[in-house]
């Protein structure tokens, strides 16, 4: 079976890394073109670090979106207790950075503690 290739609004991620930062705001959804007209000296500072890092690059920075250049780079993304390692694939352009380190875990919770409610006087405590 081929895989097809993928495509952005009809561009390829070839034709998407010519394209100038004004252009490729036309292709993408009114947030994305508003944050990308707005870059911070942080934001601005975090692109030319991706675009020029053979290693992973740590980042706090969960509302960058991500942009054709950094396709096949590796970042690490703060979750707020640690880092989680992307590798950003085509499929990932126009999305926000912090999409894919999830900062909500499952609780899991065991028995109740001495002394949480009547009810659970009734269980053993070991």
């Amino acid at each position: 079976m081929v895989q097809k290739e993928f495509t952005y609004r009809g561009k390829t991620v070839d034709e998407l890394q010519k394209l100038s930062m004004s252009e490729l705001s036309t292709l993408m959804k009114s947030d994305a073109r508003r944050k990308i007209k707005r870059l911070s000296d942080a934001d601005k500072k975090f692109i030319r670090k991706v675009e020029a890092a053979k290693k992973p690059v740590k980042t706090h920075n969960r509302d960058m979106i991500i942009l054709p250049s950094f396709v096949g780079k590796s970042i690490m993304i703060h979750d707020g207790k640690s880092y989680q390692q992307i590798m950003i694939t085509p499929e990932m352009i126009g999305h926000w950075v912090g999409e894919y380190a999830m900062t909500r875990r499952k609780v899991g919770h065991n028995s109740p503690g001495v002394g949480a409610t009547r009810s659970s006087s009734n269980l053993s405590v070991k």
